[in-house]
């Protein structure tokens, strides 16, 4: 008898090419998106998690059950017992040239972290890599940025708490600038299993690379212009919005901008989703703090206008299957008025926190798929076609 939750897919001429999308290759134990509802972790809405701490939420995700304040407790304890760096390993990043994008630095860190520090141990290694990981871009930022040097890791501080102490932004509001990291991070932790940088990471993993190695990978695949830089990308697009028509702009002048991109081919960003076809539930949580917190700055006027009027002109064209903001319209416009008005680095913090779903979905398809034995190492077919 065939299972009734096995679907069957007939593979045509019109699937290759097309990049494997929405074709099922295995099982995601993390976080699941759908085109409605938006993502979650183990069941729950994202838009409920934004109140936990970072470390109840990571509980979640490796466990796969929300923990006890004990469990939860312990957890965070033994976070912070793994979370500092060896000396030789920021000396190393250190070391680094400044030249390039600053992700290009994080993957070169992340391999040296396991050179240095890994236990090709895909379990110790998971928990070690999400414990040191805000040491190691607090690192990089710091280094690419040319501000001071690093500080230790403060075991008082929470998660995001101390990656922000670490991390020494010139003249921030350390209260402010760490409530809305703290909001991006836990929406960024994990977005289903097939998005482009955890896809790599696993089929990385699959030929048994290490972990560090394999979240290289994947971090070698979300610094790419159509995936992790997209907050970038957009934020240039609300500054160039401001300049042509003014921070205070009318609803009217707005949708004249937007029809006159539009007849010219230019693209309109920070709307649409491969899966959702609802506004993305992360973008509205952003919004709602930028809402209540920076109501006045010029940028979030800006993009909250942006918000009201495209998906009105953008529903006009029946090509469109999603004309509604996703995340990356309000995150890095977000960040920037909170005090971290610094774009180059929003792939990095979008790595800081994307690392953790990633490395935990590793260690479910190395230590746990097909009863403990893994996924077999990513093998798909091609066909051979002749050039014209």
């Amino acid at each position: 008898m065939t299972d009734p939750n096995e679907v069957l897919f007939t593979v045509t001429k019109e699937n290759l090419d097309t990049g494997l999308r929405g074709y099922p290759v295995g099982y995601c134990v993390t976080s699941s998106v759908t085109s409605s509802e938006g993502l979650a972790y183990v069941g729950h809405p994202i838009e409920k998690l934004i109140s936990w701490s970072p470390e109840s939420v990571i509980y979640l995700l490796y466990y796969g059950k929300e923990g006890s304040k004990e469990e939860v407790a312990t957890f965070t304890a033994d976070l912070r017992r793994r979370a500092t760096c060896s000396s030789e390993l920021i000396k190393s990043i250190q070391q680094l040239p400044r030249r390039g994008h600053p992700m290009k630095m994080l993957c070169a860190a992340l391999l040296m972290c396991g050179m240095i520090e890994g236990k090709n141990d895909y379990r110790e290694d998971c928990l070690n890599l999400i414990a040191k990981i805000p040491q190691i871009v607090a690192t990089v930022i710091n280094h690419h940025a040319g501000w001071r040097g690093p500080a230790l890791p403060n075991p008082d501080l929470g998660y995001m708490e101390n990656f922000v102490h670490m991390l020494q932004v010139p003249n921030a509001n350390t209260h402010e600038l760490t409530e809305v990291m703290q909001l991006f991070n836990i929406l960024h932790y994990d977005h289903g299993g097939g998005n482009l940088s955890t896809f790599v990471g696993k089929a990385v993993a699959s030929g048994l690379e290490d972990m560090y190695g394999s979240i290289s990978a994947a971090m070698c695949a979300l610094a790419g212009p159509k995936h992790g830089r997209a907050n970038q990308d957009c934020l240039e697009f609300i500054e160039s919005i401001m300049k042509e028509v003014g921070a205070d702009a009318t609803p009217k002048q707005l949708e004249a901008l937007i029809r006159h991109r539009l007849a010219n081919n230019q693209l309109i960003y920070g709307f649409g989703h491969a899966i959702l076809r609802v506004e993305d539930h992360r973008a509205t949580v952003l919004y709602e703090k930028g809402l209540k917190s920076y109501p006045n700055h010029p940028l979030i006027k800006t993009a909250q206008l942006l918000r009201q009027v495209a998906p009105g002109v953008l529903k006009e064209n029946p090509k469109i299957a999603d004309p509604y903001p996703n995340v990356d319209v309000i995150s890095g416009t977000l960040l920037s008025a909170a005090g971290f008005y610094y774009p180059e680095y929003f792939t990095v913090l979008f790595a800081l926190a994307r690392a953790v779903g990633i490395s935990i979905q590793i260690v479910y398809e190395r230590c746990e798929a097909r009863d403990g034995k893994g996924t077999p190492i990513v093998r798909p077919k091609y066909i051979y076609k002749q050039r014209v």
